[in-house]
């Protein structure tokens, strides 16, 4: 009886041993594969979707859930040299009925990459109303959020396209001319004397290197495991050729203040939400939102950096339906005079 116990416990320990070893291998030797794994596992729990939207030889790749309803869509776009899955701890925290659409900007992740022209920030506004119509989006206008790169993309997109944009979310958005520059902006000043294109913080290409840029984009401190350093370093490598070429665009002269130089062009009601201890664009940008745009909603978040939508995801989330609501109410109430 003992020995077949015995016998037992030695098959279900070796079962158990199994899948915690494939882990473990896996943590150690390919990070990077796990990496991916989560980020499928997450929008899979989530409820997202990864979908492509094909305009002729051009290729966006976004995740969505939910479907148009009475509420505004919503359309996310993230930073440099992220990608769609940014947003997930943030959509973990808005409604499941919620049609939100999170797209890979160009040339970042599963969208086609071409060439510089798309890269700029004009050329981003471009392919992203592409994207929107081929998606019949702006059917009814949608409620646009951008964040750093994103946010100065969907801050022009809403300058030019008003009648898309119900309303619009900027997070700590880039493109303005700030009152106060930013720890980022002052070393970048140093690189354009050096013309160092190699020593850009925001494209690391050791571990080291990404434990100071987490460190530069967020205000917490995370203790993240060397492995998954090495792991999300791996991941964006082969990329890096394409993030220097893209950043070089977007901070080159035509686009460095694109936000700044359309935000007058701006109708649609602006939310505006930045972390405080922002070391990449600096807080004092919001106060520029604030005054170019009456009764435009600045929020400022304690003990927060760049990094908004990780650090603080259910605050954004709760600050931008929180948003969303009122404007829908304030649009109900004025149909309701008009009839």
């Amino acid at each position: 009886m003992d020995l077949e116990l015995g016998n037992m416990l030695l098959i279900a320990g070796g079962t158990l041993a199994i899948p915690i070893l494939a882990f473990v291998a896996s943590f150690l030797l390919w990070p990077a594969a796990l990496i991916r794994v989560y980020y499928w596992y997450w929008r899979r729990a989530l409820g997202l979707q990864v979908r492509y939207a094909d305009c002729e030889a051009y290729r966006f790749c976004y995740s969505t859930r939910g479907k148009p309803g009475s509420r505004p869509s919503v359309l996310m776009l993230h930073g440099f040299s992220t990608h769609k899955d940014m947003w997930l701890s943030v959509a973990k925290y808005l409604p499941k009925h919620l049609h939100v659409v999170c797209v890979d900007m160009p040339g970042h992740e599963g969208t086609t990459r071409t060439n510089a022209a798309d890269y700029s920030i004009d050329g981003q506004v471009t392919r992203i109303h592409q994207f929107v119509d081929n998606l019949r989006l702006n059917k009814k206008p949608f409620h646009l959020v951008g964040t750093s790169m994103g946010g100065n993309v969907a801050g022009v997109y809403a300058a030019r396209y008003p009648s898309d944009v119900s309303s619009l979310t900027l997070i700590c958005p880039a493109g303005l001319k700030q009152p106060h520059e930013s720890k980022f902006v002052k070393h970048l000043r140093v690189l354009e004397k050096t013309q160092n294109i190699q020593g850009v913080p925001l494209i690391p290409s050791t571990s080291d290197e990404m434990d100071d840029m987490i460190k530069l984009v967020s205000h917490i401190r995370y203790k993240i495991p060397q492995q998954i350093l090495q792991g999300l370093v791996d991941v964006r490598i082969p990329h890096n050729d394409f993030y220097r070429e893209a950043f070089m665009e977007i901070v080159g002269e035509s686009s460095r203040y694109s936000l700044h130089d359309n935000m007058h062009l701006i109708t649609a009601p602006v939310q505006v939400i930045w972390g405080k201890q922002d070391q990449v664009v600096d807080v004092s940008g919001a106060s520029v939102l604030a005054e170019a745009l009456p009764g435009c909603q600045v929020e400022l978040l304690e003990n927060c950096g760049h990094s908004v939508p990780v650090e603080r995801p259910r605050k954004t989330a709760r600050l931008i339906m929180d948003f969303l609501i009122v404007q829908q109410n304030m649009g109900n109430g004025s149909s309701k005079k008009h009839s």
